[in-house]
Formats: structure tokens, C-alpha cells, sequence
């Protein structure tokens, strides 16, 4: 069994990203800036917002935290939106989810130019994904791509069984797998929870792929010998033997599921810090392009 270590592979890239960086200082150019748009006070998204913001000081980026409070309203939201839009000092920005209850989540990833959109959320985006054109691609698939691509899987005529259908995850992890190239060109079955006789499809499938936030939810019955299988579940499951008070979980039964994969990405230590490494590599994307 190999590990597809996320933490390791993530460093990797951010070391990556700051030599490019580093070159762009030495030609006097402008370094690339990542916004972020904090609404409320979200203990979850507060520690991720400020994971991204040291790691973009990390790479040598310019960054800007924007924070609004919980009552903030939508108009107010999408002005900011429009002011971020037209700062040209800014490459990308990025609006933490979830948003408070007054606002409606899809009217504003809307509002965020396509150009400036290091999310991969827009539409126009996800569209232009959809048909191999380049683009922005969301960052946790992105990652997912990034981890089978550097550890070397094998994904050519593969039957993956994507588990979930978020705009977010399931949704385009099942249009990039099947997509030609490396990685892609495998068969895709995409599941959700209304897939019935779920075990029986996952049981053939040489690629698994599950984003649900169901603790534990794929067991080792669940799984073929030498499958491949990324979790991108993370879940806090109370664990009073741990000074926090939780552990964080993933969708896999890891204990015993691992021990019949080829590959397989733990939680925490998987593809969670891909996710920021492929946001900063959307900026710097951002930023070359914003630079022709």
C-alpha cells in the first residue's frame, strides 16, 4: 500500500510556486495577490482562511483578508464583490463558504469576475472545464489530479466511481477523470445518495473517489483488492481522549480499507492541504495571465 501523501506533495508545490515567485521579483515584476472575503465568524472558516494566508506569505504572495460581519447583507456583499472585481492590484479572490442564511451563495459566486475566479466556481469556468478548454480548475479536484499525476496512477481505461455530486468536488472530479489526458481517460460512474446497490458498483471500480462528509461511510467490503482511493471527507467526530475535544475523520474506514488498496490518501494529511496548494497555484495561473 502507498500512501499518497498530501502534506509532502503540497509542500512540494508551494516550494514550486515560490521559485517562480522569487524570478518574478528579480525581473521586477509584480507578485501575484490572493484576496480572501471572510462573512461572520465561522470557527472552521476562520482557521482555513488563515491557513491560506500563510500560505500565501509562505510562496511570497501578496495577500488580503477582507472581513464582514455575520449580519452583513447581500447588496453589501456583491458591492464588495464589485470592488475586488475592478482592483486590478488583485489577481484572484476567493469568498469563504458557508455564507450566512441572508445571502444567497450562488447569486454571489456568480459575481465574481471569471478572471479573478481562483475557485474554479464560475459558471463560465466550470463550462469552459467541462470542454478541455484551459481554465481554472476548482482546487480540491485540481489536487486530486495533481496527487495521481505525481504519484504516477494509473487512470487509462480505469472504472472510478466518484461518490458524491457536488459542484465542488463529485461533479467535476467526474468530468476531469474522464476527460483525455493524464489524468483522465477512465470510465466514470458517478454515485450519490440515492444510488442504489452502491457496494455492488464500488466493488468494481479500480478508482475510488469519495467526497460525501460521512464518517467512515466506505468500509473494506465496499472495496476491490488494489483499488485506488481518495478521501476528500473531513469530518470532526467527537473524541473526549483528545485534548480538542474531536477527531477529524474522513469517509473511509481507513484502519481497514487500506489494507487492501494499491493507493490511498489518509485524513487529516491528504488531499485537505492540496486544496491550498492548488489555490495558490490558480493565482499565480491568475497572475500570468492578468501579466500577457
Amino acid at each position: 500500500m502507498i500512501l499518497l501523501d498530501g502534506k509532502k506533495v503540497s509542500n512540494d508545490i508551494k516550494d514550486e510556486i515560490a521559485q517562480e515567485v522569487q524570478k518574478m521579483k528579480d525581473r521586477g515584476e509584480k507578485v501575484p495577490h490572493l484576496a480572501a472575503v471572510l462573512v461572520g465568524d465561522d470557527g472552521a472558516s476562520l482557521t482555513y482562511v488563515g491557513s491560506k494566508v500563510r500560505a500565501c506569505e509562505r510562496v511570497g504572495f501578496e495577500s488580503t483578508l477582507v472581513r464582514m460581519s455575520n449580519t452583513t447583507s447581500e447588496l453589501e456583499l456583491l458591492k464588495k464583490i464589485h470592488e475586488l472585481n475592478d482592483n486590478d492590484d488583485i489577481d484572484g479572490f476567493i469568498i469563504q463558504l458557508p455564507l450566512p442564511p441572508q445571502i444567497n451563495t450562488q447569486k454571489v459566486l456568480m459575481a465574481v469576475h471569471p478572471d479573478k475566479d481562483v475557485d474554479g466556481f464560475h459558471p463560465e469556468n466550470f463550462g469552459k472545464m467541462a470542454l478541455d478548454m484551459s481554465t481554472f480548475i476548482p482546487a480540491t479536484p485540481f489536487g486530486i489530479l495533481e496527487l495521481l499525476e505525481r504519484y504516477d496512477v494509473e487512470t487509462k481505461g480505469k472504472h472510478t466511481v466518484v461518490i458524491g455530486r457536488s459542484h465542488i468536488v463529485g461533479r467535476p472530479m467526474s468530468i476531469l477523470m474522464g476527460r483525455r489526458g493524464f489524468p483522465g481517460n477512465s470510465t466514470v460512474t458517478l454515485t450519490h445518495s440515492h444510488t442504489k446497490n452502491i457496494t455492488q458498483i464500488t466493488c468494481q471500480a479500480d478508482i475510488i473517489i469519495t467526497a460525501l462528509g460521512q464518517p467512515n461511510f466506505l468500509k473494506a467490503e465496499m472495496v476491490k483488492d488494489d483499488a485506488v482511493v481518495i478521501d476528500v471527507g473531513i469530518t470532526r467526530v467527537p473524541d473526549e481522549t483528545r485534548k480538542r475535544g474531536y477527531r477529524i475523520t474522513g469517509d473511509v474506514d481507513f484502519e481497514n480499507v487500506s489494507k487492501k488498496t494499491s493507493h490511498i490518501t489518509p485524513v487529516p494529511g491528504g488531499v485537505g492541504p492540496m486544496t491550498i496548494a492548488m489555490l495558490l497555484k490558480n493565482t499565480l495561473l491568475a497572475r500570468e495571465r492578468h501579466r500577457v
